[in-house]
């Protein structure tokens, strides 16, 4: 199919060719590559919108000055119902900081070109809102970390400058401010409620307080090393992320995993979606006060930990996952056995968990009608993962552009139109379902052979992308080769950093006690988000 649908891809963009349009197409890749001038930026991306309803989904900046002058921006679009991406790549001229802003006609491209604003020193044309967002106002003024030359500054503190937050206005309108520091075990994120009673009115989320330069970091790394710190960039996401950025460098050396290594990157990413949603939905049913559903989650979730230590040494599984394929031990009939015995085990009782809290009516008053986010707005802002797919939309990238073994295997994808808490649950519910039955059938279904096919060659300019679809949602690793097999750059997007705002929307009109509930609910992630 994604032949088919890239030779539709090209056609259009054939009928749309002009002069200085370079149009370069990878046999054999799920992509379609187009160089346009600066000029013609906003022309091509409202062309791949009308005639695909496309959207950008990553949007990547290089500092490319070394090679060809000028800095280079790449787009990625998705066209929905096409297993295929168009990647645009533009470059700026020697000296040329100013680009064109899609921020007006997408959400999601107006933080990533706000980040790159703050990274690479770059300004997007006629940006509505240029306020900072990685980096924090304290930080030096014109420095900018993603340039190759940026020079490290002097230690530096945050002084008190305060950040222009919005002011909402209003008789017996008022203020509560929440964090960065919170009061549980938890990453930090401030939280800003203006409040009319105790009806939320307005939020504004300030986050980015865990930003550790982990883009910065792989640029010091070879492309081996670089798989120890994908594995980190969000600790619940360890095998997405990292299998993120193994496709991503197989496809830059044109490598592709052996089958058997292509099952159990499946085992082991269900693996981690199963643990991370029983935990989700044990949290969820505690902040409505029913915690005796979150005792039963937490012992269900540790066995699942405890599988994955008996099954490859770590209960979160790193160090599974490597360019190439997988880098664990042969299961042995005996493994094998364990595993599908306790998935199975912990699906049966963790239904009747799931029974007893949706049998509790002061449990269901909670989640009916709390935090809702409309379809509209998931559209709006490009609102990925559990919360898309518990407002209506359909879509998951293991059925829709499929990588490991998904392909060969059956499972349903679960979506629900409600778009409150009690829908987000359900989508985990309805997945972990899912999750032990793909585990069970790729280990039934494991074939014979090779699990590592070793990548020996990496030329230096190759560029590619990993998309999977982590339990939170999609995850993106851009990755582009330097000299010697170091890493010259490396982009991430978690789903995180698209559904933050999409909290602020869900939380309106709610009372402020139901923050914790509707939060829980979306699960974000602050070190994926902030980097």
């Amino acid at each position: 199919m994604s032949t088919k649908d890239r030779n539709t891809v090209v056609a259009a963009i054939n009928e749309f060719c002009w002069a200085g349009v370079e149009l370069d197409v990878r046999s054999g890749e799920h992509e379609v590559r187009v160089t346009v001038p600066p000029a013609e930026l906003l022309g091509f991306t409202d062309y791949l919108q009308s005639r695909f309803d496309g959207r950008p989904e990553l949007i990547v900046a290089e500092d490319t000055r070394a090679e060809s002058g000028g800095f280079t921006l790449r787009y990625i679009f998705e066209l929905p119902g096409k297993d295929v991406f168009v990647i645009v790549s533009m470059l700026l001229q020697q000296g040329q900081d100013l680009f064109p802003s899609l921020a007006t006609r997408w959400y999601l491209a107006s933080l990533f070109e706000r980040e790159i604003h703050d990274l690479f020193g770059l300004v997007p044309s006629d940006h509505p809102d240029l306020r900072r967002l990685p980096l924090h106002q304290f930080w030096p003024a014109g420095y900018h970390p993603l340039r190759k030359d940026a020079e490290r500054p002097e230690v530096f503190e945050d002084d008190g400058r305060p950040f222009p937050f919005q002011h909402v206005q209003g008789e017996g309108t008022y203020q509560i401010t929440v964090g960065p520091v919170h009061a549980g075990i938890i990453e930090p994120g401030h939280f800003r409620f203006s409040v009319d009673g105790e009806t939320i009115v307005n939020l504004e989320s300030r986050l980015f307080f865990l930003h550790k330069g982990i883009e910065k970091l792989f640029e010091s790394m070879h492309v081996s090393r670089g798989v120890e710190l994908a594995e980190r960039v969000s600790g619940d996401s360890s095998v997405a992320h990292v299998l993120a950025y193994c496709m991503a460098v197989e496809r830059c050396a044109g490598v592709e995993a052996p089958e058997r290594a292509r099952y159990l990157r499946v085992v082991l990413q269900e693996l981690e979606r199963l643990y991370n949603h029983i935990a989700d939905i044990g949290a969820i049913c505690t902040d409505t006060g029913f915690a005796i559903a979150n005792a039963h989650a937490m012992r269900l979730r540790e066995d699942v930990l405890r599988l994955n230590d008996r099954l490859v040494g770590h209960r979160l599984l790193r160090g599974t996952v490597v360019p190439g394929g997988v880098a664990i031990e042969n299961f042995s009939n005996h493994q094998i056995a364990d595993a599908i015995n306790t998935v199975q085990k912990v699906q049966n009782d963790f239904k009747e968990v799931v029974a007893l809290a949706l049998d509790s009516t002061p449990v269901l008053d909670r989640l009916h009608t709390t935090g809702v986010l409309s379809k509209q707005i998931v559209c709006e802002l490009q609102v990925v993962g559990i919360a898309a797919r518990a407002s209506g939309v359909d879509a998951d990238a293991r059925r829709d552009h499929p990588y490991a073994a998904y392909s060969k295997l059956k499972f349903q994808v679960p979506v629900f139109q409600e778009g409150d808490v009690w829908a987000r649950m359900m989508v985990r519910v309805q997945e972990t379902q899912e999750s032990v039955h793909l585990i069970v059938q790729a280990l039934e279904a494991l074939p014979a052979g090779e699990m590592l096919q070793p990548v020996t060659t990496l030329p230096a300019g190759a560029s590619a992308f990993g998309l999977v679809e982590g339990w939170r949602g999609p995850i993106w690793h851009w990755v582009a080769i330097g000299e010697n097999g170091m890493l010259a750059r490396v982009k991430i997007k978690d789903p995180s950093f698209a559904n933050w705002p999409a909290l602020n929307y869900a939380i309106l009109q709610n009372i402020v006690p139901d923050f914790p509930l509707c939060n829980k609910s979306f699960n974000l992630s602050y070190a994926g988000n902030d980097l």
